[in-house]
């Protein structure tokens, strides 16, 4: 079972391959339902080079960001191996 903790958003680098997966509809459900005190899954991301790097997640992040958070919640996992 992997444990939250809380990243703060200007630390968490997007790939490209995980911006093609933004969805304006998507997050605006999400800021609406963080407006109405829903608390969103958390997002997951992997140790980088000085960052954590997004695996999963970037609706959330974004909406996270639209409401003006600093921290959103996380799993940190593990970089597959090739």
């Amino acid at each position: 079972m992997f444990k939250t903790v809380d990243v703060k958003i200007d630390e968490i680098y997007v790939p490209a391959d995980r911006r093609k997966e933004i969805d304006a509809e998507t997050i605006s459900k999400l800021t609406d339902d963080m407006l109405s005190g829903e608390a969103l899954k958390p997002i997951k991301v992997r140790d980088g080079k000085g960052r954590y790097v997004l695996i999963e997640g970037v609706n959330r992040l974004e909406a996270s960001k639209a409401v003006g958070e600093l921290t959103v919640g996380a799993y940190i996992v593990q970089a597959r191996k090739f």
